[in-house]
């Protein structure tokens, strides 16, 4: 069961690279100037990303469709509190029980 390949018209003798070299690596641009300009359009060498991620015990997963605009005001709510996903989730599931608990009375 062999089965050729199909010809792409490329012949091995075609093309010879020889003659090209590799352009040589520029080391003469000044490092504090990349320095200056990093700091001046606002990267931080230092930064770390968030790590969102904490061991809580929690070890059930929800998978919602939602709109672009919710998935961000959950981000940035749990953001502005320091909570995980998952805590932010629980938090949000108690403010709505309270708060239909509340309307129901």
């Amino acid at each position: 069961m062999t089965k050729s390949r199909l010809d792409l018209g490329f012949t091995t003798n075609e093309t010879d690279l020889s003659g090209v070299k590799p352009e040589p690596a520029r080391l003469d641009l000044p490092r504090d100037n990349i320095r200056d300009s990093a700091k001046t359009e606002g990267f931080d060498r230092d930064a770390k990303p968030k790590l969102r991620r904490r061991r809580t015990g929690r070890n059930v997963q929800i998978n919602i469709k939602t709109r672009q605009e919710t998935i961000d005001a959950f981000y940035m709510l749990a953001d502005e509190n320091g909570w995980g996903l998952g805590e932010a989730f629980e938090e949000a599931v108690s403010t709505l029980e309270a708060n239909i608990r509340t309307n129901v009375s």
